[in-house]
């Protein structure tokens, strides 16, 4: 990093010479997490110091390192932020907290979870000031932008998003929400269920899971259906009795949206499948799944154009390397010499059509539904994920270190 940290500058300074203040220390270490748009904050001993690493654009960046006589106070201080218990070393701890207008006023989700070198913790990072939820700024692909709201114009359906975790499945989710609100007010009855409830959303029922006291996904959505919704957000699929109520709650009219773990869109019904959900119900309830990854964009302020190794260009299509623009970052203050700044959205739109229900109802294997998808005019991951390298949005080599696996 080019501008030294919080941190290095406090630890550096007559005041910690002094005295160190775990509560200073603390607030540096959050400062400079959000000074560089982190998603999550890592501290984890490691054999001889104290690990700061903060999750930049979807990859870990290191801060600082910290001695491990420090891991105690730092720990406890974390504890009493997030109203933990704090002479507890042994066991998982997970809590929120508020920072206060110092921290910029974001709010943190702090989990501890004890490790032979002591307790690591990691605290994910909520701001505040970004909470518009518009399905429009996302920076979706046109296509999939257009195919996304004619499915929330259904009254009925199953529609699911897929991805790793941090991929943008929940904003999606929570934007896909606000336009239904926008389009319809007052009108629609929206309820939810999640694990965590991320944000507070305007004119909607939000409910958190608590598994501690058998109140889960299947428990919380059986009663919600007597809540008489129209719109109903699962945080996700996780589970047979889960996905069963979910499938039969989109057949008897109701828009349910969800989640599912699955490595590409068709991969959803072969899960399903496993989850002992008749193929019939899904050919018949789902209306379209949608593949999301992200990827770290070129830096506006130092990117050139560049040539991309030739071992890279082997997974071009010739075709397409005429018109390409490849770009790279160079580094520059503006983006912490890292070349990227930002993250752009990939994804992949697998709207369920007639001949894509007869090969779900016979149960074929995911490769093969995706190539009927591909044919029913589908843009892969990998197809959009390309054509945002092509076109200098971002390098070729973070379109093949995300799309690795699906390339070919």
């Amino acid at each position: 990093m080019t501008a030294m940290s919080y941190t290095i500058q406090y630890l550096q300074s007559e005041m910690a010479a002094q005295g160190l203040e775990v509560i200073v220390l603390v607030n540096c270490l959050v400062q400079d997490a959000i000074r560089l748009g982190a998603s999550d904050l890592h501290i984890e001993p490691w054999e001889d110091a104290i690990a700061v690493r903060a999750r930049v654009n979807g990859v870990l960046t290191e801060v600082a390192r910290l001695p491990l006589d420090l891991l105690d106070k730092i720990s406890m201080r974390f504890k009493v932020m997030a109203n933990l218990v704090t002479y507890q070393a042994g066991t998982p701890q997970d809590g929120a907290a508020v920072g206060g207008p110092e921290l910029d006023n974001v709010q943190l989700r702090i989990s501890i979870f004890p490790t032979v070198r002591g307790e690591k913790i990691v605290i994910r990072l909520f701001d505040p000031r970004d909470r518009r939820f518009d399905l429009n700024t996302l920076g979706f692909e046109d296509s999939t932008c257009h195919g996304l709201l004619r499915l929330l114009e259904r009254t009925s359906g199953l529609l699911l998003f897929t991805g790793p975790t941090g991929s943008g499945k929940t904003s999606t989710m929570y934007s896909s929400l606000c336009h239904i609100i926008q389009r319809d007010g007052s009108s629609v009855s929206i309820s939810t269920v999640e694990d965590p409830v991320e944000f507070n959303l305007p004119m909607v029922s939000q409910t958190q899971v608590n598994p501690a006291q058998e109140f889960t996904y299947a428990v919380a959505l059986r009663s919600i259906m007597r809540q008489d919704p129209q719109v109903v957000m699962v945080g996700e699929i996780r589970d047979p009795e889960t996905a069963a109520i979910a499938v039969q709650a989109g057949l008897t009219g109701h828009l349910v949206i969800s989640t599912i773990h699955a490595g590409v869109s068709a991969g959803a019904f072969t899960r399903l499948i496993n989850m002992e959900i008749e193929p019939f119900m899904l050919a018949s309830s789902i209306l379209g799944v949608m593949g999301l990854r992200l990827l770290r964009q070129n830096c506006p302020g130092c990117s050139q154009p560049c040539e991309p190794t030739p071992s890279q260009l082997k997974l071009v299509p010739e075709s397409v390397l005429p018109e390409a623009q490849f770009r790279r970052g160079q580094g520059c203050d503006q983006c912490n010499q890292t070349g990227y700044s930002g993250r752009v959205p990939v994804s992949e739109l697998l709207v369920v059509g007639e001949p894509f229900r007869e090969a779900i109802l016979k149960k074929m294997p995911t490769s093969a539904l995706e190539e009927i998808a591909v044919q029913q005019g589908m843009r892969t991951l990998w197809q959009n994920g390309l054509q945002r390298a092509i076109t200098g949005q971002t390098t070729l080599e973070e379109t093949i270190r995300v799309f690795a696996a699906g390339v070919g």
